[in-house]
């Protein structure tokens, strides 16, 4: 690793440097990076082979560097900072000393590529809520679907609110984003069946076939799919509400229906 001396001062360029990636969506997509806070997320990004540029770490939290399970050291900027500028650059108060300068990834369509003959694909258009949108990636992480997809998106998936909130399941998904149109030509050419959460022509999703190709598409909780999705659905599918409530969050939603999913095709 090359390593440089330790940054006590928040004035340094470096730490202005982060500060920017973490707040500015247009500074990551200006300079193609982002930053990673936390050795799990860290580790879990580089598994995911995103491209580490920088490591800061202050030794005080973090203790014995050597502990992290880092590949490609020699290309690595190594920085140790002191405590109060870690505090300054810590997204959240329970990670462990250590931040990264990754490289973004790109998401085109193009991209991806299936391991399984009968993909499961969760697809979500316009999810606007980190917090959701980290949701619907930690569900995708549990279910190993083949591909997240997001169909107009309309917030950077590499906001710290989404990688705290995927607990760094935005590193461990393979991630598709384009516009609903060319996600539905995508399916289509990939021969995936499309079902559509919808309330109308819908049938109960515990009634349907997922062991072939399926894509499981879900929409806001204020606006659902749009029309185009509904003209392309192979089968609208509901989740029946017996409360007074008739709607969940998104990501309880998908979760559901791709779990629903999964228990098919294990059977």
């Amino acid at each position: 690793m090359i390593e440089s001396k330790i940054i006590s001062s928040v004035q340094n360029p470096l730490v202005k440097k982060v500060l920017a990636l973490k707040e500015k969506s247009r500074e990551r997509k200006k300079t193609g990076l982002f930053v990673v806070e936390g050795r799990r997320e860290i580790e879990l990004a580089q598994k995911g082979g995103y491209k580490l540029n920088t490591l800061l770490y202050c030794e005080e939290i973090l203790g014995d560097f050597n502990t992290l399970k880092i590949s490609d050291k020699q290309s690595i900027e190594l920085v140790q900072i002191s405590k109060s500028v870690y505090e300054k650059l810590a997204y959240r108060k329970t990670t462990e000393g250590i931040l990264a300068i990754a490289k973004s990834k790109s998401h085109s369509l193009d991209a991806i590529h299936f391991k399984n003959k009968n993909p499961l694909i969760l697809v979500a258009e316009a999810p606007e809520k980190p917090g959701n949108i980290g949701a619907l990636l930690r569900t995708a992480d549990a279910a190993a679907v083949d591909a997240v997809l997001i169909a107009n998106p309309k917030s950077d998936v590499y906001n710290p609110n989404i990688i705290r909130s995927s607990v760094g399941g935005l590193f461990t998904n393979q991630i598709g984003m384009g516009s609903t149109e060319e996600i539905v030509h995508f399916l289509k050419k990939k021969k995936v069946k499309i079902y559509c959460a919808a309330l109308t022509a819908s049938k109960k999703y515990m009634d349907c076939n997922f062991k072939s190709s399926s894509a499981i598409v879900v929409g806001t909780e204020a606006l659902g799919l749009s029309e185009l999705w509904l003209q392309n659905s192979d089968q609208n599918i509901i989740i029946p509400m017996e409360g007074e409530i008739d709607s969940m969050n998104v990501s309880v939603s998908a979760a559901i229906l791709i779990f629903e999913a999964k228990r098919q095709r294990v059977q």
